[in-house]
């Protein structure tokens, strides 16, 4: 078929929208499943969330960090804004905290689905990929955050992906830091980029009095068996010292059960992680553009109180870029009339069978049709 400049220009898509053709979308679709699968096999209830709500309730607590992602329409029967979901992370703690409210705590859920932004970034242009991901709502601290690490990256290794490197994060600390020492919060904003983009020259300067202190803490950023003993020879005051225990003992836990995973520490990182209050992580994979995923601890509220949560998040574009594809399944071409017992026992043995809805079904109508086998007299497939 012709592909004309009419049906070009039919075909072309926003920015940071794509069309997902085979096999990748089935790809996609199996390892959101395993992914899924494994985390239901650890007590993850799956739930699901519609990709869009009224606004008040996708864009309220913690959950304004998004805001500046989400797209927004008017329900044109209620007339109230509405908001496309840009995180479904805020959603599960929206649900856990109404129709989940009763259920017993800690409240394990599971969910994927698609989400659409605002705009993309230089690493990630996409605007609309699939998450996948694990929240426990209830329960934080050390343990609860462990738990979310080590069964995502389990989860990653059974779906095929085997060497993950998780970076160790503790966005409240920095803050924590900058309140001992008496900085105002503008300042403590600005020395917080600068200590994120590594300009630790630069920070220096501008925090005065303060520079010491945080130039020792930027010394405590690489591989934890090197960054470790620098993190916890550091003199830290009440607050900050607190946040530093923590992050010290999740990454001794992570360590211990999972020794074949590459663990570095980056107490400087805040940014992607604003609504956070305690130890967060990050996960990486060679050949993996950006994070595969993200996760940690963050209030939620449950009828004007907060309780603890934590969970991980799975970016699938990011993951199937890490991941090699399996080789497809052999395809038969096979006649219409095939007896349905034959088609499901060649299914069952793992063959795709295509029917041939013409009277030819030899072998250039199967290379045509791109399979590589066709059924002999006696219902066997024979490559072609």
């Amino acid at each position: 078929m012709t592909v004309t400049a009419k049906t070009a220009a039919r075909a072309l898509l926003p920015n940071g929208l794509r069309d997902v053709l085979p096999p990748d979308a089935a790809f996609e679709v199996a390892t959101v499943e395993h992914l899924v699968s494994v985390f239901a096999a650890n007590g993850y209830d799956r739930v699901k969330t519609p990709l869009i709500e009224f606004e008040e309730g996708l864009l309220t607590g913690a959950s304004r960090a998004t805001a500046g992602q989400t797209f927004r329409v008017m329900d044109p029967i209620t007339q109230r804004m509405m908001g496309l979901r840009a995180d479904i992370t805020i959603q599960v703690a929206r649900l856990a905290a109404s129709r989940l409210a009763k259920a017993p705590r800690p409240l394990r859920l599971t969910y994927s689905g698609q989400v659409l932004r605002v705009k993309g970034t230089q690493l990630r242009p996409e605007r609309q990929f699939t998450q996948a991901g694990i929240e426990l709502i209830g329960a934080g601290g050390v343990d609860a955050i462990a738990e979310s690490v080590l069964l995502t990256v389990e989860a990653l290794a059974q779906a095929g992906l085997p060497r993950v490197t998780v970076d160790l994060n503790c966005p409240p600390l920095v803050p924590a830091l900058c309140r001992a020492l008496g900085l105002s919060e503008d300042l403590a904003g600005e020395l917080r980029k600068l200590l994120e983009q590594k300009d630790f020259t630069a920070a220096a300067a501008l925090a005065g009095d303060a520079a010491g202190a945080l130039s020792a803490l930027s010394g405590t950023v690489g591989p934890a068996e090197r960054a470790l003993p620098a993190l916890a020879a550091l003199d830290l005051p009440g607050e900050a010292a607190g946040h530093r225990d923590a992050l010290l003992a999740l990454a001794r836990k992570v360590m211990i059960a999972a020794p074949e995973v590459d663990v570095t520490v980056d107490p400087l990182e805040h940014k992607g992680f604003e609504y956070y209050t305690g130890c967060s992580f990050a996960l990486f994979a060679q050949g993996a553009r950006g994070e595969l995923g993200r996760g940690g601890e963050y209030p939620g509220d449950l009828n004007g109180t907060v309780e603890p949560c934590c969970g991980a998040t799975l970016y699938m574009d990011a993951v199937l870029d890490g991941m090699v594809r399996p080789a497809p399944a052999p395809r038969v071409l096979v006649a219409s009339t095939l007896a349905r017992t034959t088609r499901r026992a060649l299914q069952a043995d793992g063959w795709v069978t295509v029917p041939a809805l013409t009277a030819e079904a030899g072998a250039a109508e199967a290379r045509r049709l791109g399979c590589g086998h066709v059924l002999d007299d006696e219902g066997r497939p024979v490559a072609v």
